[in-house]
């Protein structure tokens, strides 16, 4: 499956070509145009991508190299049009694993050439697709299995399970599919890692409106999905997982149900949990919160029929959700307080709300593979060239702002935001993180933030809490702050896997008991003592930091 991406011919002038080359990364734009015209000569040594500078500007090409680049793509582009733009040739095996591996940097071995045309996908190649059926394993019997949630994670595998010949049925709470971009639907909402990586590689599309798309977008994206996989007749909306129980005489799963109309239970083969790890709202140990007089509730369950219009809002928590809603709160309300306990580290990124380009549209239109091209780029950028900012050199003397020498690059990088981003030096002193960088999630930034901070009608307030009252928040120095409406932007319950629902194994074992708040799975994905349990997204394959579940 994929999404439409079907070219338009070339038809503009060498000129104009040119032109619109100009902003686009070069390692995306060379193997487009290597893939489209079969000239394999564009992909030149000295123009081969060093993974440890693509987090610089242009990907750490200097200016030399991106005139080179795009002159290059340019007279190859021109020739194309002259030959009618004609549909790429076939690449043979070699010719992709050599264009795979320049665009890593000329690293990698057999592994890691094949995961990476894996994400590629290339003419709808679908490497990850199953290369056995249950018929395979199972000849004589109907495997059943239950897939727990209809987000990112469940319509993947129930995609694979389909594809395997397993009889699948999808559990979801919610009336609709979706998962966290359905339940998370707050003012400013938008993903943080480009639209081209982040969607599937069986299912990618030259069509995103913007490099960040908002919840809207990927919401649709994920119903499109659903609806061309020919998953949503399997799929029962409206009905919570309560418990998972296993039948050590059967060898089975049964699942406790709850719908609208009432409990029932059903009998699973092998139960896949595909719950998520960012949907259940955390809400901070604060006393008085059900005391406050007025609207409150938390970004994962944003209350839209609250006007906010000329209100006093306060807004506890500066997470990741927070820093996105803040600036649309500030536009309408009379009055915004944000209390802030630890501050995020902001990442620039000055076209994260920006629509794509007219060169990236452009070259979409025409070339729409470069959509699987720069998808690769943004891997290998991130799988790899994240990876050394976050390791900790056990050698490093610091005061506990940085783990290493580059480590502490990157703060000074960040810093520097800081500094010209925040000219009051008081406010700055409060935003700046005391942590070194990677050690949270890093939150994206294209300057709205400090600027809606730097509001005379927003107030940023980092004494501790004491407790919410019922006329808004008392902090910790005796002093009470009036506020119409409270809003929690305190995160999820990420270490709270597979809540809120039980799950029994073998001989009883009762999995959350087993854990003891401190989940760990093999490889992230089974559990001794829950036979035929398998998790999605499970313990310890989602850090804060570089493609970590991938591994």
């Amino acid at each position: 499956m994929r999404l439409d991406m079907t070219p338009e011919p070339l038809a503009d002038d060498d000129a104009t070509i040119r032109a619109h080359l100009e902003g686009l990364p070069v390692v995306a734009l060379l193997t487009t145009v290597a893939h489209a015209t079969g000239d394999l000569s564009l992909l030149r040594e000295d123009l081969r991508p060093d993974l440890t500078k693509m987090l610089a500007p242009d990907d750490g090409y200097d200016a030399t190299q991106l005139e080179t680049a795009r002159r290059l793509a340019a007279d190859a582009l021109a020739r194309h049009r002259d030959a009618g733009s004609p549909p790429p040739p076939p690449l043979s095996e070699d010719q992709l694993r050599a264009m795979v591996l320049w665009a890593n940097g000329g690293q990698g071995d057999a592994d890691m050439v094949l995961l990476l045309e894996e994400e590629l996908c290339l003419d709808g190649a679908d490497l990850r697709a199953p290369t056995w059926t249950v018929d395979d394993l199972a000849p004589d019997r109907q495997v059943t299995v239950a897939v727990i949630g209809a987000g990112m994670s469940g319509i993947v595998a129930a995609h694979r399970l389909r594809q395997a010949g397993v009889g699948v049925t999808i559990i979801e709470k919610n009336t609709d599919v979706g998962g966290t971009w359905l339940e998370n639907a707050y003012p400013g909402c938008r993903v943080d890692i480009q639209n081209h990586w982040y969607s599937y590689s069986f299912a990618q599309s030259s069509h995103w409106p913007q490099l960040h798309s908002t919840q809207p977008v990927l919401l649709d994206y994920f119903r499109t999905c659903v609806d061309q996989l020919g998953l949503r007749d399997i799929i029962r909306f409206d009905t919570e997982v309560l418990e998972a129980r296993w039948d050590d005489d059967d060898a089975a799963w049964t699942l406790s149900l709850q719908t609208p109309d009432g409990t029932s239970t059903e009998r699973f083969d092998a139960v896949v949990s595909a719950v998520g790890q960012l949907n259940q709202p955390l809400m901070p140990d604060i006393d008085g919160i059900d005391t406050f007089a007025g609207p409150w509730f938390h970004s994962a369950r944003w209350d839209h029929d609250v006007d906010l219009a000329g209100k006093d809002v306060a807004v506890i928590g500066t997470g990741a959700s927070a820093v996105q809603f803040i600036p649309h709160v500030a536009e309408v309300a009379a009055e915004v307080t944000v209390y802030q306990r630890t501050p995020p580290w902001l990442m620039p990124v000055p076209n994260y709300c920006d629509d794509v380009t007219t060169n990236e549209a452009w070259i979409l239109r025409h070339l729409p593979t470069y959509a699987q091209w720069d998808r690769l780029r943004l891997f290998t950028r991130t799988q790899e060239g994240l990876l050394p900012l976050a390791e900790v050199d056990p050698g490093w003397e610091s005061d506990g702002s940085s783990v290493s020498a580059l480590n502490d690059m990157m703060r000074q990088v960040l810093t520097a935001y800081y500094e010209a981003s925040f000219p009051d030096a008081e406010l700055r002193d409060k935003l700046l993180p005391r942590y070194p960088p990677t050690a949270k999630r890093v939150v994206l930034d294209n300057g709205i933030y400090p600027r809606t901070l730097a509001r005379d009608d927003v107030t940023l307030e980092t004494t501790t809490i004491d407790a919410v009252t019922p006329g808004g928040v008392r902090t910790a120095d005796g002093v009470e702050h009036s506020h119409d409406v409270i809003i929690y932007g305190t995160g999820f319950q990420a270490s709270k896997f597979l809540t809120p629902m039980r799950v029994i194994g073998t001989g009883g074992a009762d999995l959350h008991e087993r854990w003891g708040g401190d989940a760990r799975a093999y490889v992230g994905i089974t559990v001794p003592e829950f036979p035929n349990l398998f998790l999605m997204y499970g313990p310890n394959t989602n850090i804060v930091i570089n493609g970590s579940i991938i591994y």
